[in-house]
């Protein structure tokens, strides 16, 4: 069954909708999938996520990655990172999120508008909201991480907003490390500088990423830029 709009659409109305009308995220996104024809948003996500883009990025994803997640606001980087986890331990891996963005509660919600119960990851994700959170903080929680758990890193501004954290780079560098040498995957939300232009190009590129700090964004051997719906895949020659 065709979906009557683009699937970042139709979870943005369930947003509006439950923002308009207070009611849970999950119910109105329950509510949009009707009006699309499906019993409910589980089936409607279910239904899509045999050719999702999420499933195929991350078979594009191997053992010691870092890769660049980046977008504006709004555009869905938080919920592919969500969908990159989940596809990770359908295949039958661990996955971590480690946040300075969002509660626990926050992330509940994103799991169900991309369909997931949480219950059905218990044992296989782990989910990290510290203050404390930095590449030490990192590496110590993940020290008896198996082989293919893929990290999410939310996000990459905050990473040194601590003055007791190293600089940046540094702590990318040591993350970088740490994933080639338990080989882990390491995806980094990033954000995006409000001086780019979706007029001027369809998405963005590594020089419209935000760098309040100096990082050498070479460090990542991939990245993954998002806009209205584009996805924009590089890997490093």
């Amino acid at each position: 069954m065709k979906l009557s709009a683009p699937i970042y659409h139709l979870k943005r109305k369930a947003k509006r909708l439950s923002r308009d009308e207070n009611i849970p995220l999950h119910a109105a996104l329950d509510r949009v999938a009707l009006q699309e024809g499906y019993n409910d948003w589980s089936l409607l996500a279910s239904k899509l996520s045999a050719s999702s883009p999420a499933g195929k990025l991350l078979a594009r994803l191997k053992p010691g990655d870092l890769m660049l997640l980046a977008a504006r606001p709004g555009q869905g980087k938080t919920l592919m990172s969500l969908e990159l986890a989940v596809e990770a331990m359908k295949a039958g891996n661990r996955a971590a999120f480690f946040t300075l963005e969002y509660t626990r509660e926050d992330v509940l919600e994103r799991f169900r508008a991309i369909g997931v119960e949480y219950a059905q990851c218990e044992g296989l994700f782990e989910f990290d909201c510290s203050d404390a959170i930095g590449a030490d903080y990192i590496m110590e929680k993940l020290a008896s991480a198996p082989r293919g758990t893929l990290v999410v890193v939310d996000y990459l501004q905050l990473l040194d907003q601590r003055r007791e954290n190293p600089e940046l780079a540094q702590q990318v560098r040591a993350l970088k490390a740490f994933a080639s040498d338990r080989g882990l995957i390491f995806v980094f939300i990033s954000q995006i500088d409000r001086s780019y232009d979706p007029l001027t190009k369809p998405c963005p590129d590594v020089r419209d990423v935000r760098l309040p700090n100096p990082l050498d964004l070479q460090v990542f051997n991939k990245t993954c830029f998002l806009n209205k719906g584009e996805l924009r895949f590089e890997a490093a020659a």
